[in-house]
């Protein structure tokens, strides 16, 4: 089979994994645009929606990586802030007064640099309730969740100042509550709990991504069970351990690096990897995200060598893709 460009239209997308693994459980799902995937997720009770399933690098039209959690006809809950989310934010319709939380995993641009931007939408719309930020604690040349955001809001030294009310309270905004987490240990991966509502709860898990402090997350909500994998590498023993025979409804991994491709700091897991995981974890269904072009254009190996140590559904994320769980 030819190599998939990673600009390939959905539809041809769709033809081409469908001939590919023909004899597997490998699907593109609902594959849509960012409004009607919203469509999908607003009529399900709970629903998670791909609001950005591209990489670090500016190739094809997906964004950087961002997700939302539905709840009851609403995103309450924005799992990472890539760069064009702010605009697939948009298209599905979504408010920053509807989220009850902002989890990021890490801040690599790819995985943050949208968040002003929607912090700056989300001030054009009334709230007063606080808003649960998460992000991992400092570390290497890294900053914490605190001094990133005062980076970009603070009224004293941020670059956008203006939107100081975020923590200050002033200017009519909802204030952040920031929840700073350690993300120093992935082999022994101490989990925090986040009780958001009486029916909402992040779990962060600290995981390695080589010297970047990330966080991994399940949310646990209305009886539902998603892992937020992030970007990690096998190092990430603690995570394996913890959730080992775990069964989520769904598993969100990425596939960012083809097998075989050497990555000596360890910044993430290979198919193969991604096979190992999603085998000790036994998730209902694995969503492949965070796909670059060296990774998209041997999709069908990738898949393959996933097979071998997962044989469940394995779905391909597009921007706008919405799974109702």
């Amino acid at each position: 089979m030819p190599k998939l460009n990673f600009s390939t239209s959905a539809a041809l997308l769709a033809c081409a994994i469908t001939a590919a693994c023909s004899h597997a459980p490998a699907t593109t799902p609902n594959i849509t645009s960012s409004a009607r995937g919203a469509d999908i997720c607003r009529a399900a009770e709970v629903g998670v929606q791909v609001l950005g399933s591209g990489g670090p690098i500016a190739e094809g039209s997906r964004a950087g990586t961002s997700y939302a959690v539905w709840i009851d006809g609403r995103a309450q809950v924005l799992i990472d802030a890539g760069p064009g989310s702010f605009i697939r934010f948009g298209e599905a319709g979504l408010k920053v007064a509807d989220l009850k939380a902002i989890a990021l995993s890490h801040f690599h641009a790819d995985h943050s640099a949208g968040l002003a931007g929607i912090l700056n939408s989300g001030s054009f719309e009334p709230s007063t309730d606080p808003l649960v930020l998460i992000g991992p604690a400092a570390g290497s040349v890294f900053p914490g969740a605190s001094d990133f955001l005062m980076s970009l809001v603070s009224r004293d030294e941020g670059a956008w100042s203006y939107l100081g009310g975020y923590l200050d309270g002033g200017d009519g905004r909802r204030t952040l509550d920031v929840r700073e987490i350690a993300a120093s240990d992935a082999r022994q991966a101490p989990t925090t709990r986040i009780d958001i509502s009486p029916d909402l709860t992040l779990i962060a898990i600290p995981v390695h991504h080589g010297e970047v402090p990330t966080l991994a997350y399940r949310v646990q909500v209305k009886g539902r069970d998603i892992v937020f994998a992030s970007d990690q590498s096998a190092f990430s023993t603690g995570f394996d351990r913890l959730l080992r025979g775990a069964k989520p409804d769904l598993l969100i991994a990425h596939h960012v690096i083809p097998e075989g491709e050497g990555q000596p700091i360890g910044l993430h897991r290979p198919p193969s990897g991604i096979g190992t995981m999603a085998a000790g974890m036994a998730p209902r269904r694995l969503l492949l995200s965070h796909h670059m072009e060296r990774s998209f254009s041997r999709l069908q190996e990738s898949l393959t060598v996933i097979r071998s140590q997962f044989d469940g559904p394995t779905m391909i994320a597009s921007d706008g893709t919405c799974l109702a769980l």
